[in-house]
């Protein structure tokens, strides 16, 4: 029986490789057994307004652009009753959690794993009246990602995030905040915090401190005081270099809730875009929430492990 598949391309991210090889991943569908539309998205939004219209008349949703598009289509799939499964071919400039997936970073061999692989369970949050998929984030060069130009991600690929955070170092922010977690209340400032389900932020990988299992029901808080002067700040980075969890400065914790508030309105990113101005964030684990196809022998999520949480 002929099965439906709904490809959602967002053609302005990456390089425009997706363009080069939509003929071969179409064909890949098709030959697995599935009448494939193709949908190129036009708009902020567009992908999730479409998934949560149309998405229960398809059997897969696959995503094909930046971690942006794909949060889109996760946001769409959870207002579903009944929640499609979803295959991810990563095109964007970092690609943090298709990285913490291992998904193929070329276009075809992606592909070929949305066919060929298992469904992994992923967790997902939920922040205020939102949806993210793999990182709340606040503070000094969050919003580097949303406000680096298309074409100088494009071009430069990772380097345009480093480029336009350089520029922000003479005037990093500062917070004063309470954040409750779980129970256990911290107060203080900081420059610098992040809720999330991945081992790469920013296309770095950081998982010499954060080692995050995406299906445990808990998200890792990193949270970063305000430094008093330089030589606070190289301490800091000294103890992530050394991959220590917890430093004079910082400090990680696994958490299911989070709330944090504060007198002044503060921006949000989530999942790289804008997430929006609030004095007061609910940030809540979704366990278990979405279906992610990934590779039968993927090192770090097994195929009995996606079995078992079926």
């Amino acid at each position: 029986m002929e099965k439906n598949l709904l490809f959602i391309v967002n053609p302005a991210s990456g390089k425009g490789q997706i363009s080069q090889n939509l003929m071969n991943i179409t064909d890949i569908f098709i030959k697995a057994g599935y009448r494939v539309r193709l949908h190129t998205t036009q708009d902020h939004l567009d992908a999730k307004n479409l998934v949560t219209s149309e998405g229960e008349n398809y059997d897969l949703i696959v995503a094909a652009g930046g971690d942006g598009t794909l949060s889109e289509v996760i946001g769409g799939v959870l207002r579903l009753e009944n929640r499609v499964k979803i295959g991810y071919i990563p095109c964007g400039s970092t690609n943090d959690f298709a990285n913490s997936l291992q998904l193929p970073k070329q276009p075809v061999r992606a592909a070929r794993v949305i066919t060929d692989g298992v469904p992994f369970r992923c967790d997902t949050g939920s922040f205020n009246d939102r949806n993210f998929n793999y990182v709340a984030a606040f503070g000094a060069f969050t919003d580097v990602s949303y406000e680096t130009p298309q074409e100088n991600k494009n071009m430069f690929g990772h380097l345009a995030y480093i480029i336009e955070g350089m520029s922000r170092l003479p005037k990093l922010p500062s917070y004063e905040m309470k954040i409750t977690c779980d129970g256990e209340t911290i107060s203080g400032n900081f420059i610098l915090g992040m809720i999330m389900n991945s081992n790469f932020v920013g296309g770095i990988k950081g998982d010499r401190l954060v080692k995050a299992d995406l299906s445990d029901g808990l998200f890792e808080l990193l949270l970063f005081e305000t430094p008093s002067n330089i030589l606070d700040l190289q301490g800091i980075i000294t103890s992530l270099i050394r991959g220590e969890s917890e430093g004079k400065g910082y400090f990680l914790k696994k958490v299911k809730e989070v709330t944090v508030e504060t007198d002044d309105e503060i921006k949000w990113t989530l999942d790289g875009e804008f997430g929006g101005n609030d004095k007061k964030a609910k940030i809540e684990v979704i366990e278990h929430a979405v279906d992610i196809m990934v590779a039968k022998d993927n090192k770090a999520i097994s195929a009995a492990d996606s079995d078992d949480k079926e």
